[in-house]
């Protein structure tokens, strides 16, 4: 091949991709360029203006304060403070370090529930009767005003009489609550849901046990909820129970349920609708 044989060829390499003959880039004229760029430009441009105005309309949908479509169970859960690690508490009443974690972890949970913050922000409802706050037709009741749950109502188990919550002495607090459910009604004709605590095991007696509010109720008062949005305030109720005497170096599985005239039984599938499991083991050394 000569040398200009050579030259033609490399020629023809950069004419693809300037050719100053036909004034084209890459094959496309400058106009062939504009046209294909516009056409991709409007095109995106309609797509997000798609998308934007279909996220528009899904917005106008939905309720800042209540959720559109509420995928619920028949069954809210129950849950306990402390919790422990995998819902077992295990402690030796002579060795703080086991137990003072619990302690302060109440602490920490209890604080928004001391009698002087109640009486700041939230009211002193009739109790036995639902909480009901309508709006008025376009004009909404926001916020939502809350019930007063005041930590003296624990009792032995609000940490102000024992700063160890019955941990150091043997005879643990376990509190426990009910899932929030915006608009649940637990209850009827002035009956307030409660709880109650037996061994799963037929054979492993508890003992005694303390409840606090004595009846075991979650009052009515405290329902419906109204959402964290609209009810800023709100205060969760509590139930605790106080485990007067286990049995030293047992472990001891304990199940509680919430029985309510409206709410259904939990089925035995889920552990954890109406119901809650833990273990507890007090150790002596």
């Amino acid at each position: 091949m000569s040398g200009k044989d050579e030259q033609q060829k490399d020629a023809g390499g950069w004419d693809y991709i300037w050719n100053p003959r036909t004034n084209e880039f890459l094959g496309r004229t400058a106009k062939s360029w504009g046209l294909i760029l516009s056409f991709y430009l409007v095109f995106y441009l309609f797509l997000a203006g798609m998308f934007v105005f279909t996220m528009y309309v899904m917005l106008l949908t939905l309720d800042d304060f209540t959720p559109t479509n509420q995928d619920r169970l028949v069954t809210p859960g129950l849950m306990i403070r402390p919790r422990g690690e995998l819902l077992e508490l295990r402690f030796s009443p002579e060795n703080t370090e086991t137990w003072d974690a619990h302690a302060q972890s109440l602490d920490t949970f209890l604080e928004p529930y001391n009698d002087i913050y109640q009486a700041q922000t939230n009211d002193d409802c009739v109790p036995d009767q639902f909480f009901i706050q309508e709006d008025s037709a376009e004009v909404r009741n926001h916020p939502k005003r809350s019930c007063q749950f005041n930590r003296t109502v624990l009792e032995e188990c609000s940490g102000l009489q024992d700063r160890s919550y019955g941990y150091q002495s043997g005879q643990p607090c376990v509190l426990i609550k009910l899932n929030r459910v915006i608009g649940m009604l637990p209850g009827k004709e002035g009956l307030s849901p409660y709880v109650t605590c037996a061994s799963k095991k037929e054979d492993v007696n508890l003992g005694q046990l303390a409840y606090f509010p004595s009846n075991a109720a979650f009052n009515l008062m405290y329902y419906p909820y109204y959402g964290k949005r609209a009810q800023v305030n709100y205060t969760q109720p509590l139930v605790a129970v106080k485990f007067m005497n286990l049995t030293m170096n047992q472990d001891v599985a304990v199940e509680c349920v919430v029985v309510s005239n409206t709410i259904a039984p939990g089925a035995e599938r889920d552990k954890f609708a109406g119901r809650v499991s833990f273990k507890l083991r007090v150790s002596d050394q």
